[in-house]
Formats: structure tokens, C-alpha cells, sequence
């Protein structure tokens, strides 16, 4: 079974790559193509879904540490504090009040639920995911300054939002009598060592990479097996003294990715290749084991409490995050809507279900996969048109003003790579 889904999996990454310049202008994104794939491969009652289950788990832990590291160590610090001042409010302001509204709006549609358990699902459909709305951050119609703070703030707030997603999940855990001894010690360890763990083993693996680059002891192939080395350190160690992993990669991936600096070219060109390939059988995994199960859970308070989420709380949030800068109003409605669920989402529940307890794990789950293929399926279908009549809007506006930052060394590879493209707002 295993080789199977694998085999299916593998062959449709091949079959979506040899077309995805052509369908890179259209409604099929590669997260609906996978979800979809997986989802009917499943119906058609080929393979045992329980048999794919530890794979899934296997593929899932895997892409999520690896992502964590890379969407950390490609955000510059430095000029994150200087210059990205809407990505700062969309991420210091915005995921809080997300998670705040979230809640609120949560316990309305599921009144029977604990307060804890309310928050942590908001905190779960709090991450946003580029991939979902690649052809919003790559299209050139919408300016560029607008595309880059959709990209950092979802490269960061994934991160961000773990170790709140874990207390959470610990403190339900007690509330439903589950290991009920000192929740609070645990949730601290986990959120205190991660971050300890990520810092050593990102700055020492920076320091001793830059010191065999100068001595030219290694090279660029080396550089990146180097790096995924540090991403698997990092998640280990961070265990091997009580920290969570995942925290650990993330923290791990910023310290690194800041310490080497202009010498990442290796970490661009694993994103763009081989990290797709990780996301793209991430994606059809769900869609071949969660999304079948999810599909039959799913109740109306569940969809509304989706629906809210993706139309109401995330736009409303972000809009009051934005007040007091320099965006537009149109530029704040974009910004809020194209904040599509992802990977994190899914992967996060996945992470959280044995801490939870046996009366919300499924149902957390449910919600969690439904929203990121309802998420896939309308910012994948509404990015074009929406990317299109934003361009326009802004066209005869003018240029969004911008005080012209100057790009980071991540930004300045991926633009040595991408073709003029004539943006206005360069």
C-alpha cells in the first residue's frame, strides 16, 4: 500500500511539473491538484486508508520540519525590522486578533465547547500558506510590495503560531483529565528547550559552514545536504532535552538563515525544487487519508465556523492591524483575504491529536482539513480574477508608496532567477 500511494504520488508530481508553467495562470493550483487527486484515488477503494496512515505521518512530520527550517532561515531579521512594516502589523497585531476573533466567533457556532478548546482550533486556522496563493505572490499584476508582505508574513507566522498552538492543546489535554499533572511544566519545557535548542544548533551550524566555505573545505552541493543535516539536529536535539522539534527547526532555520546571510543559495534552490516535491506529496497524502474521513464529519456549524474564518476573521484582523500605515483600503482587503490555510493547519492538528484527548481530537482534525480544502479550493479558484482586478484598482491610484528597502539577499537570488517583469512598483 505503501509503495502504491507513494508510486501515484511521485507520478503525478512528474505529470503536474512537466505543465506547471502552463497551468501557472490558471484556477488549477498544485495544492487543489493534489488534495483532488489524492481524494478520488480514495473513493475508487484502490488502496487501504488506514495502511497509508503511518505514511502520512512519516511524510507529514517530515515536511513540516523541513518547511519550518526553510521559510525561517530565508526571512532577514534585519531588514524585517527596518522595512517590512506590513508584515510586522500582520503578524505582531493580526494573528492575535485572529486568534482572539476566532475564538469568539467559535463559540458561537460550538457552545458546548470549553473556552480552550475554542482557542486552540482559532489558533489553528490562525498560519497562513504561500503555496496556496503562489499565483497571488508570483503574479506581477499586484505590486510588489504587497506580494513580498504576503510572503514574509506567511513565512513567519506559521512559526510564531506553534508553541501557542501547543499550550493549548496541553491545556485541553488537562482540562480532559488527560495526564492532568502539571500541564504548565510540560507546555513550558516544550516552548522554553525548542527555541534553546534551535538557537545553538543554528548559530554553531552557521559558524562552522562559514568557516568551511572561507577554507573552501566544502561546496554548494554540500552546502545544502549540510543544511537538511542541521534541519534533522535541530528537531532531535531539541527532543533529546525536552524541547518540541518543530520549534526547534523553525528557530533553528532563522538563526541560521541570518548568520550566513547572502550564502543561502542552496536553501533558495531546495524550496523552489525539491521542498515543492515535499509539499506536493504532503498535499496529496491528506487528500488520499483526512480528506475523505473530514468530508463525512463535516456538519453546518463546521462549515460556517470555516466560512467565518477565511471571509470574516482573518480579513477583519488583518484590516485593524493595518490601521495607522500606509495601506490602502483596497490594499488591506486584498491582503486579508489571500491568507489561505495550508500545510501548517493540517499538520499542526496531525501534531496536536495525541495531546488533546479522545473528545476534540476528531473533531479539531475535521476542522483543520476541511478548511485547508475549502481554503485551496477558493483562494486557488478567486487568485486570478481577485490578482487582476487589484492590479487594476492600483493602476489608477498609482504606485502603493514604498521607501524602496533594500532587498534582502533571499529576494535578491529569487530576482537574479526571475525574468524583467516591468512591475510598476520596482
Amino acid at each position: 500500500m505503501t509503495e502504491a500511494a507513494l508510486l501515484w504520488a511521485f507520478g503525478a508530481a512528474f505529470l503536474f511539473a512537466m505543465v506547471a508553467r502552463k497551468l501557472a495562470g490558471s484556477i488549477l493550483t498544485a495544492p487543489i491538484y493534489f488534495l483532488a487527486l489524492g481524494l478520488i484515488l480514495a473513493s475508487v477503494g484502490w488502496f487501504e486508508i488506514e495502511a497509508a496512515e503511518e505514511t502520512l505521518h512519516l511524510v507529514a512530520e517530515a515536511t513540516l520540519v523541513v518547511l519550518l527550517f526553510l521559510d525561517a532561515s530565508q526571512i532577514d531579521l534585519r531588514q524585517l525590522r527596518k522595512n517590512h512594516i506590513w508584515p510586522q502589523h500582520m503578524l505582531v497585531l493580526g494573528m492575535p486578533l485572529a486568534i482572539v476573533l476566532g475564538t469568539f466567533a467559535a463559540g458561537l457556532l460550538l457552545p458546548d465547547w470549553p473556552l480552550v478548546a475554542l482557542a486552540l482550533v482559532a489558533a489553528l486556522l490562525a498560519p497562513t500558506d504561500a503555496a496556496l496563493g503562489q499565483s497571488v505572490v508570483t503574479n506581477t499584476v499586484v505590486p510588489e510590495r504587497v506580494r513580498r508582505g504576503l510572503t514574509v508574513e506567511s513565512g513567519l507566522n506559521d512559526g510564531l503560531a506553534l508553541p501557542i498552538i501547543l499550550l493549548f492543546a496541553s491545556m485541553l489535554g488537562q482540562v480532559e483529565g488527560r495526564d492532568a499533572q502539571d500541564w504548565l511544566v510540560f507546555g513550558s519545557s516544550q516552548v522554553l528547550f525548542g527555541p534553546i535548542a534551535g538557537v545553538v544548533v543554528g548559530w554553531l551550524g552557521a559558524k562552522i559552514m562559514l568557516f568551511a566555505v572561507k577554507h573552501s573545505l566544502t561546496s554548494s552541493t554540500f552546502e545544502g545536504v549540510a543544511a537538511l543535516s542541521l534541519t534533522a539536529i535541530a528537531y532531535l536535539f531539541a527532543i533529546e532535552i525536552g524541547g518540541n522539534g518543530f520549534i526547534s527547526a523553525f528557530v533553528a532555520g532563522l538563526t541560521f538563515g541570518n548568520c550566513v546571510k547572502g550564502r543561502c543559495k542552496f536553501l533558495f534552490e531546495f524550496t523552489e525544487g525539491e521542498g515543492q516535491l515535499l509539499m506536493w506529496a504532503a498535499f496529496f497524502m491528506v487528500g488520499l487519508v483526512l480528506v475523505p474521513e473530514a468530508l463525512q464529519n463535516l456538519t453546518w456549524p463546521i462549515f460556517m465556523l470555516i466560512m467565518v474564518s477565511l471571509v470574516i476573521v482573518r480579513p477583519l484582523a488583518i484590516w485593524l492591524s493595518l490601521i495607522g500605515t500606509d495601506a490602502s483600503a483596497s490594499t488591506r482587503l486584498f491582503m486579508g483575504w489571500f491568507g489561505p490555510r495550508g500545510l501548517a493547519t493540517a499538520l499542526f492538528a496531525l501534531l496536536i491529536l495525541p495531546t488533546v484527548g479522545s473528545d476534540y481530537a476528531e473533531p479539531i482534525l475535521t476542522i483543520a482539513i476541511n478548511a485547508v480544502w475549502i481554503s485551496a479550493l477558493l483562494h486557488g479558484v478567486s487568485a486570478m480574477p481577485l490578482s487582476k482586478l487589484y492590479g487594476q484598482a492600483v493602476s489608477k491610484m498609482g504606485p502603493i508608496p514604498e521607501h524602496k528597502p533594500m532587498p534582502t539577499p533571499f529576494e535578491a537570488e529569487r530576482s537574479a532567477h526571475a525574468k524583467p517583469t516591468g512591475d510598476p512598483d520596482d
